[in-house]
């Protein structure tokens, strides 16, 4: 069986990326690894940790060769300017951009099985004068997605957003029924097409404390989250709720679904973070392409130092071999 060819984005190159990238060449794979990254950089970056990895071009016209230890291949593309580490340069935007621009086209073409990226520093790439709100809206622009949806992973626990980087006075007016149903048919029908579940259980939060408490606590959950789970229900997805946030993590309510949909960034991220950070996998639903990330931003105190973590990243790859080796088969109850 041909082996997936998995794309790397690097990331921002003073931070940790491709301290982490460079771990990745001790997998043992059935797939192939494609760093996408400035090959001078990550010889540098190699050197500096004392890592001895044959760095190998890639060649797009080859078949894809399974990983094994010590050799990765590297998509070469040039930083814009001189890189020093911890230190965030706006001049290299355009590269970080542009790794991610040619993954995405080679994932849209066929080239890639998926992608994986690396960290990227927001305000950087916005100061630079590219208004860059995130890789999940950034990449659902690229690839003529409508709506993507960030879901955050770790084994059996599944966290989604309704809402992903906006400022929390903005969140109750982006919380409509639309949206709302929306982004469930999209949960639904990804939790089938990535993870194998036919027939996923979505635990839905309200927005307000206790879930709005019948109206005395806010309306939200009665006028706009309520009417959009009853059109979800008829339309056969298994959405539960809405639910109080503060109760809906525990065991015994988790213990009987497969994703809790949250409204907005901070209701359900730090819950799945505190339990599994470095290890958690960021995944873009909705998307015509694979996407994963790490959990975890550039650390720019620590690149370069030895002392960077590789668990989420490789936890990525994991599940974006995963979920290419899944393509076309059938979901199990």
């Amino acid at each position: 069986m041909r082996p997936p060819r998995i794309v790397v984005t690097s990331g921002e190159p003073a931070g940790i990326g491709p301290d982490v990238c460079i771990e990745l060449a001790a997998l043992r794979l059935e797939a192939e690894l494609v760093v996408a990254a400035d090959l001078a950089l990550l010889q540098d970056c190699a050197a500096r940790l004392g890592r001895r990895v044959a760095l190998l071009p890639y060649e797009p016209g080859l078949e894809p060769q399974p990983q094994r230890g010590g050799t990765l291949r590297v998509l070469h593309h040039p930083c814009a300017a001189p890189v020093v580490a911890g230190r965030l340069d706006p001049g290299n935007a355009s590269y970080v951009l542009g790794l991610l621009d040619r993954a995405c086209d080679g994932c849209l073409t066929g080239e890639f099985a998926a992608m994986v990226t690396a960290p990227v520093q927001k305000s950087v790439i916005t100061e630079s004068g590219v208004p860059f709100s995130g890789h999940t809206e950034y990449l659902a622009t690229r690839s003529g997605a409508a709506l993507p949806v960030m879901l955050l992973a770790h084994g059996n626990l599944r966290v989604a957003l309704v809402t992903t980087h906006l400022p929390l006075r903005q969140v109750p007016a982006a919380i409509s029924r639309e949206r709302v149903l929306a982004t469930l048919r999209i949960l639904h029908t990804d939790l089938g097409r990535l993870f194998g579940l036919a027939r996923p259980r979505i635990a839905v939060l309200g927005l307000n404390p206790h879930a709005g408490e019948s109206g005395h606590l806010g309306r939200e959950e009665i006028d706009t989250i309520e009417p959009a789970l009853a059109i979800a229900r008829r339309e056969g997805i298994d959405a539960r709720g809405p639910m109080p946030a503060d109760t809906a993590f525990t065991p015994r309510a988790l213990a009987g679904v497969d994703a809790v949909l949250a409204m907005y960034h901070d209701q359900g991220l730090p819950v799945i973070k505190h339990a599994s950070f470095g290890e958690t996998v960021n995944i873009t639903l909705g998307l015509p392409i694979v996407r994963t990330s790490v959990d975890h931003g550039t650390a720019l105190d620590l690149a370069r130092s030895g002392r960077a973590d590789a668990g989420s990243l490789r936890a990525a790859v994991a599940l974006a071999v995963e979920f290419a080796g899944r393509s076309g088969a059938d979901a199990r109850p």
